[in-house]
């Protein structure tokens, strides 16, 4: 079983390469956050046209959160309960061949000082009281999206730079570690623990090149799905500009292959 999460950054201006990605790494299952578009604007039927099924919970302009599947979902919920911003549409999961993935796109935070960095340890709270109240450690679940924290200094590419800063602070990973803590690992350091293994590059300043990044976009997952967990990779080749194609998104897909 092969699933995908993405950053995707506007489906309308990524589609070539949604769907570019689509036949290239044949997923069961992509799971896009930043879509920015109301449901009834999704373009479904280049999805469609590739033998793949849409589950949407959209939003104009900003977030928005999709799954792309194979051979449709069980049981597909939008949003959670006690979402301390219900008006945002950030969160979608659904079953997948007895497996649950719960797709998140976390608020960002701004900055420390803004007004909008307690919302974004607030929000994360809320899910990880959704998460204990809804779920199990013992059933098979995949948590996957754009968790707009950087899980230790490994996955930033200079800790000085950015410590204290938003991404990388200790109240954001605090929040982090209680998801962990309930009992989910993070897939990726099941395999390795190498440093420099980003996942986000800024537009600016040349930061792909420069190897100026951060790995925000993670897998986390239950103790049965990590004994299922095969590799996980970062399709970094997503991030490059490509000749006939839209400008990239500053996220690269992660891909969890699962047996």
């Amino acid at each position: 079983m092969r699933i995908i999460t993405w950053n995707v950054n506007s489906i309308r201006t990524r589609l070539d390469r949604v769907t570019a990605l689509l036949a290239r790494h044949q997923p069961d299952l992509l799971c896009l956050q930043e879509t920015k578009v109301v449901d009834e604007e999704f373009p479904r039927e280049a999805i469609e046209a590739l033998g793949y099924q849409a589950e949407l919970y959209g939003q104009k302009t900003y977030n928005g959160v999709a799954l792309i599947s194979r051979r449709g979902l069980a049981g597909v919920e939008r949003g959670f309960a006690g979402d301390p911003l219900p008006e945002q549409a950030r969160v979608i999961s659904g079953e997948l061949e007895g497996l649950r993935v719960v797709n998140l796109y976390v608020v960002n935070g701004e900055s420390l000082g803004s007004e909008k960095f307690p919302l974004k340890l607030a929000w994360l709270d809320g899910v990880a009281e959704w998460l204990a109240g809804r779920h199990r450690p013992e059933q098979p679940l995949l948590l996957v999206g754009d968790f707009n924290i950087a899980p230790d200094d490994r996955d930033v590419h200079d800790p000085r730079l950015w410590q204290g800063k938003v991404l990388c602070s200790e109240p954001e990973r605090e929040r982090l570690g209680r998801l962990l803590g309930w009992g989910t690992r993070d897939l990726l350091r099941c395999r390795t623990e190498e440093g420099g293994l980003f996942t986000w590059w800024d537009y600016r300043m040349g930061a792909f090149h420069r190897g100026w990044g951060l790995r925000i976009d993670l897998a986390l997952g239950t103790a049965v799905v990590a004994e299922r967990l095969r590799e996980v990779t970062i399709d970094r080749d997503e991030r490059k500009p490509t000749g006939g194609e839209s400008k990239p998104s500053d996220h690269a897909p992660v891909i969890v292959d699962l047996d």
